[in-house]
């Protein structure tokens, strides 16, 4: 349905949700999930610490956050060993990805992605009218070097990197990331989504440097630190782009019982390394269970399994649905040859058991 007064380049745009969240799924349906393993949320939580912050905070929401962000951004600087100037923080790096455009991306400029990576960036993209150019996975990992050499070729803006990768899980070395960072060129952006950095085998992040002045990257505090509901992430980089956020940010958009809890969560390293040798346990939870039923687990840095169905997008699309039909919520990559598989977020042990049930059944029915 248009309307008159909605701009043209809107009104052109595909009314998409780049992932359809398990309580719409509920509400099709009219039954609750028994296992919440599709998100990519980490059920193991936040700190305690930054559960107690924030019911504390609970009774003070009657005052905004903090516009500036001012000790969040400060204990970042701190852990990073970098300057406060360099930080930004904002709504998940889903906010900071469009904000990000908004600065540097002119209508009708290129951006060079993966095809089959993260879709929200893609979403951004359309709605900041960049014209999207997809490179294809190699052997289940992001294909830098197809991915500069295209944005090379195309003249693109933007080239947009994510290690650890979601959907499928991999991750390259911080060496042949470094690689990819030097040879960017200067009038191109690199966006470095970190996302599931924390829970990556030591030597995936590179070295925090601030020497390259094309260079964005981006964390959170929704995976491994479990505050996914609370919308914290934020972006670091040269200080002169980083200011340019100020600009165009919304500056009451965080919410102030998130802004405590991300910065108790960031001062408790000790509960953090604690929730990624339970997010490690799961994996292998994960894959043994794949294992069990004939399938093959693809090895993971971040705080999910793909599983290899073995067959194609339409096998595996019958086993998800399976599953979900059993009370289990998981998703799937959309784009071939990805979509060959599930993929299972680390879960408790009650859930993956109830995920095991439902993917021996959801087999037993497709076979």
């Amino acid at each position: 349905m248009s309307h008159p007064l909605v701009k043209d380049a809107i009104a052109a745009l595909p009314r998409v949700v780049p992932f359809v969240g398990p309580e719409a799924l509920m509400r099709a349906s009219g039954k609750r999930f028994l296992a919440r393993l599709g998100a990519n949320e980490s059920v193991f939580g936040p700190s305690p610490k930054a559960i107690e912050v924030m019911r504390a905070a609970a009774a003070e929401s009657w005052m905004y956050a903090d516009p500036e962000n001012y000790e969040l951004r400060a204990a970042i600087s701190r852990h990073l060993g970098i300057g406060m100037d360099n930080v930004v923080i904002g709504e998940g790096i889903d906010g900071l990805l469009g904000l990000t455009l908004h600065v540097v991306l002119p209508a009708g400029a290129t951006v060079v992605t993966s095809d089959g990576s993260y879709p929200t960036f893609n979403f951004h993209v359309a709605m900041h009218a960049g014209r999207l150019v997809r490179v294809p996975y190699r052997n289940d990992r992001e294909d830098l070097g197809a991915l500069l050499d295209t944005a090379k070729r195309e003249n693109a803006r933007v080239l947009y990197v994510s290690n650890p990768d979601n959907p499928m899980g991999s991750w390259w070395p911080a060496g042949e990331i470094e690689r990819l960072i030097a040879a960017v060129p200067d009038d191109m952006l690199l966006i470095l989504d970190e996302a599931y950095g924390d829970t990556a085998p030591a030597g995936t992040l590179p070295p925090v440097d601030l020497g390259r002045p094309n260079l964005l990257r981006y964390r959170t505090f929704s995976k491994a630190y479990g505050l996914a509901g609370a919308r914290i992430g934020y972006c670091f980089g040269p200080a002169a782009l980083i200011e340019q956020f100020e600009k165009v940010r919304n500056h009451y958009g965080i919410n102030r019982a998130g802004q405590l809890g991300a910065l108790a969560a960031l001062g408790d390293q000790d509960y953090l390394a604690e929730a990624v040798g339970r997010i490690a346990r799961a994996r292998e939870l994960i894959a043994s269970i794949a294992r069990d039923n004939g399938l093959a687990p693809l090895p993971s840095a971040t705080n999910f399994v793909a599983i290899d169905c073995g067959r194609d997008g339409g096998y595996a699309k019958k086993v998800l649905d399976g599953v979900l039909a059993r009370g289990v919520f998981i998703r799937m990559p959309g784009v071939a040859p990805l979509n060959r598989c599930i993929r299972v977020s680390c879960g408790l042990d009650e859930g993956l058991d109830r995920f095991a049930e439902a993917l021996t059944g959801a087999l037993s029915d497709v076979r």
